[in-house]
């Protein structure tokens, strides 16, 4: 009977593992909202890590987080090395390039898993006058995380995350 049981559970194992290993090798999380003020407002509220830090909602997770700011105070080259608790992790962003309609940003944690994730902030006007806010992040998946995305739905954890980040960059831009 403990045979059988070990057996069953084994095989469980070897087909989670197998399914796991099927999943894609990349993911990606996208997320938007539109704005009521023109590309030229969002930008310096994206590209200067100052400003993004009023609205990021990873440092809203850790009041306490410990940050420093690298390099220049906005665009390519500014960089923000943090250490926080378990929710926010540990890691450090740099802006890679800013144009009057999108911010590139490069994600390197080191904590709780290393990753290396290019983030891209896409600002399409519209006829009205306001603005669609796209937040999207991409990297590679590893087997690890290929494994952990069976039982957490990344998508789901990490799109929350960023529909609270770009409703408070909202009401920060659309602030009088």
């Amino acid at each position: 009977m403990l045979k059988t049981i070990a057996l069953a559970l084994l095989a469980a194992v070897v087909l989670l593992l197998a399914y796991a290993a099927t999943r894609p090798d990349t993911f990606r999380v996208e997320r938007s909202v539109l704005v009521q003020a023109p590309p030229g407002k969002l930008v310096p509220l994206i590209a200067d890590l100052h400003q993004f830090n009023r609205w990021n909602p990873f440092n809203k997770k850790d009041p306490a987080v410990k940050g420093a700011y690298q390099g220049p105070a906005s665009g390519p080259g500014a960089a923000y090395t943090f250490e926080g608790n378990s929710d926010v992790g540990c890691g450090r962003v740099s802006v890679t390039a800013v144009s009057p309609t999108a911010v590139g940003v490069r994600l390197e944690m080191t904590e709780p898993m290393s990753a290396d994730n290019a983030i891209a902030f896409t600002l399409a006007p519209e006829a009205s006058g306001a603005t669609r806010v796209t937040w999207a992040m991409q990297g590679p998946s590893p087997f690890i995380g290929k494994l952990m995305g069976v039982v957490f739905d990344m998508d789901k954890m990490i799109g929350n995350d960023f529909e609270a980040g770009l409703n408070s960059l909202k009401a920060l831009a659309e602030a009088p």
